[in-house]
């Protein structure tokens, strides 16, 4: 239960804007969708922010080598995130707060903790003590010893501690940097989300959300800093979802398999790409195919087909049914969600089922394009006639239902003509331009 029904809140660390985000990127953004649009149908009020690291040593290295500035290159790369998650349905935060507004803050925060002896100041820069926080590592469950191995931490004479971790740090003259009263410097990584979800949500939040990647030492590090700060914990609620393998393996550069929006679009829809994003549970390892993306093409066929098949029905205004629903109560199960929703594809001949189908699809963040678009923008081969298609399929399904086989298989001849090839589904049939 949220600490006040009538206000969940709910915060998810977002990108570094650096570059295209890859296919890993998309995940979250795409289960926490899913999450807000549950927690909008059952709460009052919902507030959202996804926030933008948008200062960063990577920023920075990119801006330098090419002679601009850092908004240049986050203002980019920000841009086509935006864009590429608009592909793939994500609905818009309420709040996008990015790390260089809020300076203020994060000095103010930094300035507490320093007061309150949970920070110090060494050579110009300001590092948390682990030591001073009696709970630290219990969010990633690590001992001393595995937190100091994960962290990669660089022993640096001026640290009390090995494990204690930046909270300012000084800029040379060719780094971006702000004043202060350790002197002109930056933030680190940490005190930037935990400094602007006290801004904008308050000292203590019901949700927190990212990648499992995350957990430490990022968020175990803000979990600290900000329970010091306010004497309160951060969230009251950690998620975490689980990471991606792309065919069995790993992420990697070095293997050549990260996939920008890009390289996905050229192989499916966006709604395709949600679909697969959201076939296995959420905490879960998830193996990213080029099978799976065909598959999930194929299952939104269905879908669309089964939508396609009622539409002379109105839908009724009905809510997702109760098992749809206690499948996304259960810790978000979108693979028996998914499921509950084909279950309700059999079923959308009348205005109750086809409605249920609708508002199931739309928690889902599926569904919320008309039939003909989503079967169009499939055909898109500038020499096929999508009217004439349709028409010989129909005509092709009169001839099956008068038992006239022959002038059947005459239609099919004809589709095969035309370049297109069919495949009878229980929700009807499909088609595409031959391969």
């Amino acid at each position: 239960m949220p600490q006040n029904p009538d206000r969940v809140t709910i915060y998810v660390c977002g990108p570094t804007v650096y570059g295209a985000c890859h296919i890993g990127n998309f995940r979250p953004a795409v289960v926490f969708d899913v999450l807000v649009r549950l927690l909008r149908q059952l709460y009052p009020q919902v507030i959202y922010a996804r926030n933008i690291t948008d200062i960063d040593d990577k920023i920075n290295a990119k801006a330098a080598d090419e002679g601009v500035d850092i908004s240049e290159i986050s203002q980019r790369f920000h841009a086509k995130y935006l864009e590429d998650i608009t592909q793939i349905g994500v609905l818009p935060p309420d709040i996008e707060p990015f790390a260089t507004g809020h300076m203020d803050e994060m000095q103010a925060m930094i300035a507490g903790l320093i007061d309150s002896g949970h920070a110090y100041a060494a050579e110009g820069h300001v590092l948390f003590d682990v030591t001073q926080d009696g709970e630290y590592g219990g969010l990633s469950g690590r001992s001393q010893e595995d937190m100091l191995a994960g962290a990669r931490v660089e022993v640096a004479p001026y640290k009390k501690n090995p494990g204690d971790f930046v909270l300012w740090k000084p800029s040379t003259d060719d780094q971006p940097g702000w004043d202060g009263q350790w002197g002109r410097g930056r933030p680190g990584w940490h005190i930037e989300c935990s400094a602007m979800i006290e801004k904008h949500l308050g000292a203590t939040i019901d949700i927190h959300g990212g990648g499992a990647d995350l957990q430490f030492p990022h968020h175990e590090n803000e979990a600290a800093q900000s329970r010091c700060a306010h004497a309160a914990p951060l969230a009251r609620y950690w998620l975490h979802n689980g990471m991606l393998n792309i065919g069995g393996e790993k992420m990697s550069k070095s293997l050549g398999n990260i996939m920008v929006m890009d390289d996905l679009l050229a192989q499916a829809p966006g709604e395709a790409v949600r679909l697969a994003l959201l076939q296995g549970q959420y905490r879960s390892r998830l193996d990213f195919t080029p099978d799976l993306l065909t598959q999930s093409k194929k299952n939104l066929d269905r879908l669309y087909g089964a939508l396609r098949d009622a539409a002379a029905i109105d839908a009724a205004d009905v809510a997702a049914p109760e098992g749809f629903m206690a499948a996304l109560c259960d810790d978000l199960n979108t693979p028996k969600a998914l499921a509950e929703l084909f279950a309700l594809a059999k079923r959308a001949d009348t205005p109750e089922g086809k409605g249920a189908l609708l508002a199931a699809g739309k928690l889902m963040g599926l569904l919320e394009q008309k039939p003909e678009d989503w079967f169009a923008a499939q055909n898109t081969d500038a020499d096929i006639d999508a009217a004439a298609v349709e028409a010989l399929i129909a005509k092709r399904a009169q001839a099956r239902a008068d038992k006239d086989y022959a002038a059947a298989d005459a239609a099919r001849d004809e589709l095969t003509a035309l370049g297109v090839t069919i495949e009878d589904t229980a929700d009807g049939t499909i088609w595409k331009p031959a391969t």
